[in-house]
């Protein structure tokens, strides 16, 4: 295995996945939480891991094949962080919960979880720009070499998510107090409604 390789899949994945987006801020939601974070990781680590195996196979020009299939999932992916957005602004304008003791909201099945990270982690089509077609484009130019390099990309998206969902354990005596949930709320609603907006604004000029 070529080590440089190996690490330049390292490296890529880690600028592209450490940005603040949807999956992240479900991860630290979860993880100040401290509901069901082991198996909320596995998923979207699985989830990054098997968009990254796709692309790095070259299906990633699938778009050509199956035009319908990004429009779709677009809609799709409006639509869920519209819906998550005003759940959040709704919990921050108003707390049904007493801090951390509260959960800060009621807590969520595991089933729920699992739901809820498969969404943001295949309905969001920057996931699989980011994923699919960069990371898989990227890939694939470094030849024989490409599994190498797809392999350092999901160790790094692993790595990225075990090490936010532990960080987020770290600061759950900062989120015993309400107001802390009801900032951290109206931040996760600003930021899925912009989403939205934003993915909104694209399919319309599109």
């Amino acid at each position: 295995m070529n080590t440089s390789t190996y690490f330049l899949g390292m490296a890529a994945s880690a600028g592209l996945i450490m940005a603040i987006g949807a999956q992240n801020a479900f991860i630290l939601r979860q993880g100040v939480r401290r509901e069901h974070v082991g198996a909320v990781v596995t998923l979207c680590a699985a989830s990054d891991a098997a968009l990254i195996a796709l692309g790095t196979a070259g299906i990633g020009a699938a778009s050509t094949v199956f035009p319908l299939a990004i429009p779709l999932m677009t809609v799709a992916g409006i639509l869920f962080l519209s819906v998550y957005g005003l759940q959040a602004a709704r919990r921050a304008w108003r707390p049904t919960g007493d801090g951390l003791d509260g959960h800060g909201g009621p807590a969520l099945p595991l089933r729920s979880a699992l739901l809820q990270a498969a969404a943001f982690s295949w309905l969001n089509p920057h996931a699989w720009l980011d994923t699919t077609v960069l990371l898989g484009s990227l890939a694939n130019a470094q030849g024989d070499g490409r599994w190498t390099f797809a392999a350092g990309a999901m160790t790094s998206s692993l790595l990225w998510f075990t090490v936010l969902a532990w960080t987020a354990g770290r600061l759950a005596p900062l989120f015993r107090r309400p107001h802390t949930w009801r900032v951290f709320d109206a931040g996760v609603a600003m930021m899925m409604l912009a989403l939205a907006g934003g993915l909104t604004l694209q399919t319309l000029k599109g």
